[in-house]
């Protein structure tokens, strides 16, 4: 659907939304004001749960995307490279995707077709290509988030995937770009790995020796408050206090699910 609409299109610009998201009056104005920079390949507004409201679970999900337009999404952008600008609302530059259209048709990973994670993926274009790629805050973007956990995993499953393999992809573009998108790529696997490790070894603790890993337990839960103070006081919410929660979810459901998904790339 993408691929008919770029190469009917005629526009200078291109706007990329899923069908359950809803823009503000702004977004396209917004977008389209920090594209007039030829050297912008792409750019992304800011994502929140339109039924942020409905559960526990989808207030959590708009916390979680709050941090990741907000601290990742911005610091990358800081340095001019933005990993992943988000399907729900992203903007891009026609002559640069006509010159990608081939590579991101044709997408393969060990031989096979992947028609996952396409956000992510022609955004490593983009950044192969020599464009940069930018965040603008103020286009606020609403889509529907999960509200069960059974398709939030699947969701999650879907970018863990997507994630470890465009990481390989981006690999030869990192040496190009700003040394802190090479320590951004290095913190968020080597942190993941490391947390993973953390866990199975108070685990194993647990069973060996019949004591708990309180050392661990204390460690994992003062970078918790910490980063959850953090959040609250930068986004002058206290709501963000509750995003604690997502500490328990990450380590008992999405380590064991992003192991799978490593493991399941193909």
């Amino acid at each position: 659907a993408q691929i008919a609409a770029i190469t009917q299109s005629s526009g200078d610009l291109i706007l990329n939304v899923d069908s359950d998201t809803t823009l503000a009056p702004d977004v396209v104005s917004k977008l389209a004001h920090k594209m007039r920079d030829p050297a912008i390949g792409a750019a992304m507004g800011q994502l929140k749960a339109s039924n942020q409201g409905d559960t526990w679970l989808t207030r959590l999900i708009d916390m979680e995307y709050w941090l990741a337009c907000n601290e990742e999404r911005a610091a990358q952008a800081r340095f001019g490279a933005v990993m992943c600008c988000c399907g729900p609302c992203a903007m891009y530059r026609r002559s640069a995707m006509l010159l990608l259209l081939d590579q991101y048709e044709t997408q393969l990973y060990r031989g096979r077709p992947s028609d996952f994670g396409e956000d992510r993926h022609l955004t490593i274009l983009m950044l192969s290509a020599g464009f940069r790629t930018e965040y603008v805050p103020s286009a606020i973007a609403a889509t529907v988030v999960p509200d069960t956990m059974g398709v939030y995993l699947r969701q999650q499953l879907r970018w863990a995937r997507s994630t470890f393999r465009d990481t390989l992809l981006a690999l030869p573009v990192l040496p190009g770009l700003d040394r802190y998108l090479t320590l951004d790529a290095i913190g968020q696997n080597v942190g993941l790995l490391l947390l993973a490790l953390s866990v199975v070894t108070g685990i194993g603790q647990l069973a060996l020796t019949a004591t708990v890993p309180w050392w661990t337990t204390l460690v994992i839960g003062s970078m918790t408050l910490i980063r959850c103070s953090v959040v609250a006081y930068r986004a002058r919410e206290l709501r963000f206090l509750g995003f604690a929660l997502h500490t328990l979810v990450n380590i008992f459901l999405l380590i064991p699910l992003k192991a799978y998904a490593l493991c399941t790339l193909s």
